[in-house]
C-alpha cells in the first residue's frame, strides 16, 4: 500500500502555489464538528439550478435548494416541500399540498404561489432556462388556496414526478427570479430553502456555504430534523487528481470526490480514511453519433465504430476494474435498463473491417487510416472541456489507439470550449458527442438524446422517426411497468443501430477522514447528498 504522507509531501507544494494552502477551513477547523471542507474535480459554470447543465454543479447546488418531493433508494417518492400529491385518472393533473412553515432564507414564506412562480419562470422560453426540458408538457399551474399547487399538463407525462424531484426544479425566492440570467454567479441573491446559505465566493478557488439556522424541512427520508449539523462548508476547486488526494492526506480537506483509480488504495481499508462509492442508475458515459452526417451516416461505419475495440479491456486498462464497461446508455443499477444487453455486441474487429470494406473504406494512407476516394476515415468527437473529467478524456485516447490498430478508423477527439458544442448543437453540425446526463427518468434520459426535439436532435434534420415515436409513447404511457418494455426496446434499437456506443458506467467515488460522520449520496443525482447530515468529529 502506498503512504498517504508520501503522497502528501510530493503534492503540497504545488498546492500551496495554488493558492489552496492550509487555512480555517482545514482540518484543525474541523476537529471542532462545525465546519468541513470539500476537495472537488469542477468549478460550476453557473450555480442558478434551472440554468445550470455540469452534473458535478449540482452537487454543490443542492446544499440551498430543496425539491418538491424527494427520490427514495428504492425509486418511489418521498414528501419534501409537499406532503401529499395526488394524480389525475387521465394523468393530466397533479394536485401537491405544501407545508405551511417552509420559508427562504431571505424570510419570505414559500407557498403556492412562490412554486407556481418558479414553474412559470422555467417554462417561459425567454428565460432559456436548462431545465425548461423537464417542463414540456407543462400547461398551467393555478393555486386553489396558499397551500395547494395544480400542475395542469398538456399529455400525460410518465417522467413529472422524477422531475419534481430534481435540483433542476428547485425552488428560488420570486425576488431571487426577478435577478434572470445574473443568477449563475455564486452570490447572496441565490436564495433558496436549502439547509445552506451561500456565504462566499472566489472565482477559481472555492465557494462557502453558511448553515440556515430556520431549517427544519428536510426530505422525508431524513434521520434527522432540524438545522443541519455543520456551521459552514466549503467547497475547493481542485481539478488535478493528485492535488485533491494530497490535500486529503495532509488535512487540507476533510473529504474529496473523484478518487482516481491509483489512488484508491490510499484510502480504502486506510488507518484515519473511509472511502466510498455510489450507484449508477445514469446514464452510462456514451459516444452519442450523429447519425445523419458524414461518415456516421453509414450503419456499417457506425457499427464498426461500435464493434472495433475490446471495450472490456480498454476499461479495465484505464480505470484498473474500478468502474465496469456499459451496454447501454441507461445505468446499470436503473430499474428501467436493459440487462438483455449485456454481451450482444462489441469486440468483434473481424466483423468490423468486413463492414467497412463493404462501405467502401478500402485504401489506406501513410499513417495507416483507411480511405475512400483520398478522404480518410474520421469521426471527430467534440469534447466540451468543462464536461471533461474523471479520467474520460483518457478512455477516449485509449479507445482511439485500439480502432486505429484494429480498423484504421480515426476517432479524433478535439477538446472543444462549451460555446463551440452549443454551436454544433444550434447547427446540428455536431458529429459524435460523449456525455452522461444528470440522473432523469430513463424515458426522459432517452428522449433528451436520442428524441427530434430535444438535446442533441432538436436542430437535426432527417432523425429516426421509428424510434422518435417510440420514445413519445413511452413518455404518455403512464402505467411504468407497462412502459418497461418499450423503454428496452428503445434501447436495443440504439445500440443495435449504433446511434450510440456506451462505454462505462460511472459512479461517484469519495474520500474522507474518519472523523467524517452520515455521507450519503442522493438517489435522483447518484452524486455524494448535500451536507445536511454530516457531522465532524470523534
Amino acid at each position: 500500500m502506498r503512504d498517504p504522507r508520501r503522497l502528501a509531501a510530493v503534492v503540497i507544494a504545488p498546492l500551496l502555489l495554488a493558492g489552496c494552502g492550509p487555512s480555517g477551513a482545514g482540518s484543525r477547523t474541523s476537529a471542532s464538528g462545525t465546519s468541513l471542507t470539500w476537495g472537488v474535480t469542477t468549478e460550476p459554470q453557473c450555480f442558478d439550478p434551472h440554468r445550470s447543465t455540469q452534473q458535478n454543479a449540482f452537487i454543490i447546488i443542492r446544499n440551498y435548494v430543496d425539491s418538491l418531493i424527494s427520490k427514495k433508494p428504492d425509486g418511489t417518492f418521498a414528501p419534501w416541500l409537499a406532503t401529499r400529491w395526488k394524480i389525475s385518472k387521465g394523468g393530466t393533473v397533479y394536485t401537491f399540498r405544501l407545508r405551511d412553515d417552509v420559508t427562504f432564507s431571505d424570510g419570505t414564506r414559500f407557498d403556492a404561489k412562490a412554486a407556481k412562480a418558479n414553474l412559470d419562470y422555467v417554462a417561459d422560453p425567454a428565460n432559456a432556462a436548462d431545465a425548461a426540458s423537464l417542463l414540456v408538457n407543462y400547461q398551467r399551474g393555478t393555486t386553489p388556496d396558499p397551500h395547494t399547487l395544480r400542475v395542469e399538463l398538456k399529455k400525460p407525462d410518465s417522467s413529472l414526478l422524477e422531475s419534481f424531484s430534481s435540483v433542476k426544479l428547485g425552488f428560488l425566492s420570486p425576488a431571487a427570479l426577478k435577478k434572470g440570467d445574473t443568477l449563475c454567479d455564486a452570490s447572496p441573491s441565490l436564495v433558496g430553502t436549502g439547509p445552506f446559505t451561500i456565504d462566499g465566493y472566489t472565482r477559481g478557488q472555492s465557494v462557502r456555504f453558511r448553515k440556515n439556522p430556520r431549517y427544519d424541512w428536510p426530505p422525508g427520508y431524513s434521520e434527522h430534523r432540524g438545522p443541519a449539523y455543520l456551521n459552514t462548508v466549503t467547497y475547493r476547486f481542485l481539478p488535478e487528481y493528485s492535488t485533491r488526494a494530497g490535500a486529503l492526506s495532509s488535512g487540507q480537506v476533510d473529504a474529496i470526490e473523484g478518487v482516481q483509480p491509483l489512488d484508491v488504495p490510499l484510502f480504502e481499508d486506510a488507518k484515519g480514511f473511509q472511502y466510498r462509492t455510489g450507484p449508477s442508475r445514469q446514464t452510462s458515459f456514451t459516444l452519442n453519433v450523429n447519425y445523419t452526417r458524414g461518415p456516421g451516416a453509414d450503419i456499417r461505419v457506425r457499427r464498426a465504430l461500435r464493434d472495433g475495440a475490446d471495450l472490456d479491456a480498454v476499461v479495465k486498462a484505464v480505470y484498473r476494474g474500478t468502474v465496469s464497461r456499459a451496454w447501454s446508455n441507461i445505468g446499470p443499477d436503473n430499474s428501467d435498463y436493459d440487462a438483455s444487453l449485456k454481451g450482444s455486441w462489441g469486440n468483434d474487429p473481424e466483423k468490423a473491417n468486413r463492414l467497412l470494406d463493404e462501405a467502401g473504406w478500402t485504401g489506406r494512407d501513410s499513417d495507416g487510416y483507411r480511405t475512400k476516394r483520398g478522404k480518410r476515415l474520421t469521426l471527430e468527437v467534440g469534447y466540451p472541456q468543462p464536461y471533461v473529467r474523471d479520467n474520460r478524456d483518457v478512455l477516449i485516447e485509449a479507445l482511439q489507439a485500439e480502432l486505429r490498430q484494429n480498423i484504421g478508423l480515426d476517432l479524433d477527439l478535439k477538446i472543444n470550449t462549451a460555446g463551440e458544442f452549443t454551436d454544433q448543437k444550434a447547427h446540428g453540425t455536431w458529429t459524435v458527442y460523449p456525455n452522461t446526463l444528470n440522473p432523469l427518468d430513463a424515458g426522459m434520459e432517452l428522449r433528451q438524446v436520442l428524441g427530434s426535439t430535444e438535446f442533441l436532435y432538436g436542430n437535426v434534420r432527417g432523425y429516426d422517426r421509428k424510434l422518435d415515436g417510440m420514445i413519445h409513447r413511452a413518455l404518455a404511457t403512464t402505467d411504468l411497468d407497462k412502459r418497461r418494455p418499450l423503454l428496452a426496446r428503445i434501447q436495443r434499437r440504439a445500440v443495435d443501430r449504433a446511434y450510440i456506443v456506451p462505454l462505462f458506467a460511472p459512479h461517484y467515488q469519495i474520500a474522507a477522514t474518519d472523523k467524517v460522520h452520515g455521507l450519503g449520496f442522493e438517489t435522483q443525482l447518484d452524486s455524494p447528498a448535500n451536507n445536511y447530515a454530516i457531522r465532524v468529529g470523534r
